[in-house]
């Protein structure tokens, strides 16, 4: 029989869940064990997954939980030395060289355990199956207008924090952009096809905000791209990769030039392939802008789970697309996890003690 633990989250400001009680309902209906979290920080009430028929548990107990559980979670565990001897299904952000994915992958191997990477679940075609990517592009797109606006009143964006829908983020924003007194700036969108720039580009246009929407046609000449300091905002909205061009090289701090946001909304700062090579670190709730030029100004804003920002509508829309997936959990050796789980020893092979 199936087990799958659904553990709490421990970072802070994430509320996002991968499963609804729905989900949960769905997966108990098919013979699987379910066992969740208790969740301080959670955006969907523990009692509808006990009345799913789940096993309720403390929060952060799933280290214990039986060698058998697959345990799902959606950001980073805990930065701990201890090895994982579980299935953990998460965002590992392992497998391009960042410095704390190799230490997860180190835990990894000392325990024996196996990760099957979130990002990487994909269809025989390679796209993902499940993202919150629309949600990040609305939220990062929402996250570098407050940035703008705090710069119209000669300041920089204080800390951001959840918003019940995405009614309430538009009002709050909206006000926040009249209260500058001038007009809505424009707003250049890089992956505008996909689910991220997609996300971006609904925002803008619901702000008033005029996008230019680029995508691989226009950018495949690698560069470089003057037209991106000509408009107010960037949005990156690609994942860095190699070959991946530079947007936004090192000498644009200097360079004469209308952009005063980017919105790294893609945020891979310590990757070598990130395309913006102006800053080299991610921001956070509490400080969302990192100020890299006070003449002329240029604030960059790279938050790295930006769904958290609208956690039910996210959460809902991710979960909706994983199900699916999860249903299939009682065939490891098939489909979207035989991948992962094949991407997965690729990468573990490589790391040493």
């Amino acid at each position: 029989m199936t087990h799958l633990w659904l553990r709490a989250e421990t970072r802070p400001n994430e509320e996002r869940v991968g499963l609804t009680p729905e989900g949960a309902k769905s997966l108990i209906d098919k013979g699987f064990t379910l066992t969740v979290e208790e969740g301080s920080q959670r955006a969907i009430p523990i009692d509808g997954y006990r009345d799913a028929g789940a096993t309720i548990v403390p929060e952060a107990s799933w280290p214990d939980a039986p060698e058998d559980a697959i345990i799902f979670g959606l950001k980073e565990l805990p930065e701990e030395d201890t090895p994982l001897r579980h299935r953990h299904i998460l965002f590992g952000h392992a497998y391009k060289g960042q410095p704390a994915g190799q230490r997860l992958l180190k835990r990894f191997k000392a325990g024996g355990g196996t990760l099957y990477d979130l990002e990487y679940l994909t269809d025989p075609d390679g796209r993902r199956v499940a993202a919150f990517g629309y949600w990040a592009g609305y939220a990062g797109a929402a996250v570098s207008l407050m940035c703008w606006a705090a710069q119209k009143q000669g300041g920089i964006a204080g800390p951001v924090s959840t918003y019940a829908s995405s009614d309430a983020l538009r009002a709050d924003l909206s006000a926040r952009l009249d209260a500058c007194g001038s007009d809505r700036p424009n707003a250049i969108v890089i992956g505008a096809l996909g689910r991220v720039g997609t996300g971006a580009s609904d925002l803008c246009t619901a702000m008033g905000v005029d996008v230019t929407r680029w995508d691989m046609a226009e950018t495949a000449s690698g560069g470089p791209f003057p037209e991106i300091l000509q408009h107010d905002l960037f949005l990156n909205c690609i994942l860095a990769r190699p070959g991946t061009p530079v947007f936004v090289p090192a000498d644009a701090l200097t360079a004469d030039r209308k952009l005063s946001v980017i919105g790294d909304i893609a945020c891979d700062p310590d990757s070598d392939f990130s395309p913006i090579k102006v800053y080299d670190r991610t921001t956070s709730w509490a400080d969302p802008a990192l100020r890299v030029c006070d003449d002329p100004v240029l604030d960059v804003t790279a938050i790295d789970n930006l769904p958290s920002l609208l956690p039910a509508e996210s959460s809902d829309d991710f979960a909706g697309q994983l199900l699916p997936h999860l249903s299939t959990l009682d065939r490891l050796d098939q489909g979207v996890w035989a991948r992962a789980k094949d991407l997965f020893e690729d990468h573990i092979g490589k790391v040493t003690a």
